[in-house]
């Protein structure tokens, strides 16, 4: 039997009016690039490198030092975190992508938190607190209140934060007065747009979900993870020569995540690759999570690779078809088409885009659903190119939280109080030349051009 390969490409996704990004696959007989194959897990894609230098301003050494710095902190975060129990405030790196900041309530720990290399921030709230008023404020919310565009944690001002469009601020206040969440424990912040899954109706090659068109996120043992809004479960997929290709065995949206796994036919080979939209195989060696304040590019098809900067963890998102919860905000932007694709911190996945506002034009901020959620929801094994794999039990530190909005977010603050911790993370803008030629196209030149 011929077999067909799946490689991470991101393509273009309509579904029910909405369209979402998924991966293309190969046609038979085709490899992953050996430039891909070969590269060490240490060392950064080249193609990564030029993106975050064109969008973070990074020279080659300065990014390869923040990749392999984020993925340090991500054991360091973990090892921290099972150590400080209760009195565990979060994590994220400071401005200039080395500091390690891990916030705690107990003075005591600060001595454990600089041997392992981390400066310590004393904070009046845990992370389990802040996570506690968050979930009030998804239980208080009623139909009017998701008209704020969303709230996330966080964790480098010690606080939950409200987003609302202008002129809106009084009801973000109410909302939080309403989930009994302290004045001081809250920041309102005003956003230009409210967010909307990043979905495209445009004609390009790509595998189909009944009517859809989507793009995959990252292959894994028995198929591949994407986006949740790409298809209902138990819904056929069918690959660009309408020939069977798999199922749809899980999906969520809207809820509490926007998550689906698709299960494929024996006959379809799967690679641990992304592809960047410029002809290149990103290799893809595990899924360790960067925390925030860390650099994270994503790929899409609309507009090509962008790289930007992690800003918050555990967002609650309002779409107009509904709340969203889990999610992280970066401010990397995204178009239309965009949907569904990978995210990667070096070789290490992160996500899947889920949705956005803004575009690449002026920028924006665009949220992807953590992929270790959804390894661990369906006890998935991520491919890996180091011939091992990465299944979801890889989390890295700073599971929980969010981050301080960095430059080029949206919007002017309003500070609840004035408890702002040092060290805000991240100021990159997601923006630059994007690759929207390049719409449709394969893995390996002429594949499907």
């Amino acid at each position: 039997m011929q077999r067909r390969t799946v490689v991470a490409i991101a393509a273009t996704v309509t579904a029910a009016g909405a369209a979402v990004a998924f991966t293309l696959p190969s046609m038979a007989g085709t490899e992953p690039t050996r430039r891909a194959t070969a590269q060490s897990a240490d060392k950064v894609a080249p193609q990564l490198l030029a993106a975050m230098k064109r969008d973070l301003g990074l020279s080659a050494d300065e990014a390869t030092a923040r990749v392999q710095r984020a993925k340090w902190a991500s054991g360091v975060s973990a090892q921290l975190r099972g150590a400080s129990g209760d009195s565990y405030g979060g994590a994220w790196l400071a401005k200039d992508g080395t500091t390690l900041n891990i916030a705690i309530t107990d003075p005591a720990l600060a001595d454990d938190v600089r041997a392992a290399g981390a400066q310590p921030k004393l904070v009046k709230r845990s992370v389990a607190q802040l996570d506690a008023a968050k979930r009030a404020l998804d239980q208080a919310a009623t139909k009017s209140d998701r008209a704020l565009p969303g709230w996330y944690v966080d964790v480098a001002s010690n606080q939950v934060v409200l987003q609302a469009l202008r002129g809106d601020g009084d009801r973000a206040w109410a909302l939080a007065e309403e989930a009994g969440i302290p004045a001081s424990a809250v920041r309102v912040t005003t956003v230009k747009s409210a967010p909307k899954p990043l979905a495209d109706v445009i004609g390009a090659q790509a595998y189909f979900i009944g009517q859809a068109r989507c793009s995959i996120g990252f292959a894994v043992q028995g198929g591949f993870v994407t986006a949740g809004h790409c298809g209902a479960e138990g819904t056929a997929t069918t690959d660009l020569e309408g020939q069977p290709q798999g199922e749809v065995a899980d999906s969520v949206f809207p809820g509490n995540s926007d998550l689906g796994f698709v299960q494929t036919n024996a006959d379809v080979q799967l690679q641990p690759f992304v592809d960047d939209f410029n002809g290149n195989a990103l290799p893809v060696g595990g899924s360790a999570e960067a925390p925030v304040g860390a650099a994270v590019c994503r790929s899409g098809s609309t507009t090509g690779t962008f790289c930007g900067t992690i800003l918050a963890k555990n967002q609650t998102v309002n779409y107009p078809e509904g709340a969203v919860t889990g999610l992280t905000r970066t401010d990397v932007c995204a178009e239309g088409g965009d949907s569904g694709g990978p995210w990667l911190s070096g070789d290490q996945a992160q996500g899947v885009t889920s949705g956005g506002s803004g575009d690449c034009t002026v920028g924006g901020e665009t949220f992807f659903q953590p992929v270790n959620e959804i390894l661990e929801r369906n006890n998935l094994t991520l491919l890996t190119t180091g011939g091992g794999a990465g299944g979801g039990d890889q989390q890295g530190g700073g599971q929980q939280g969010g981050g301080q909005q960095g430059g080029g977010q949206q919007g002017d603050d309003e500070q609840g109080d004035d408890e702002q911790a040092d060290d805000q993370p991240g100021n990159g803008n997601g923006r630059g030349n994007g690759n929207g030629q390049n719409r449709g196209r394969g893995l390996l030149g002429g594949l499907h051009g």
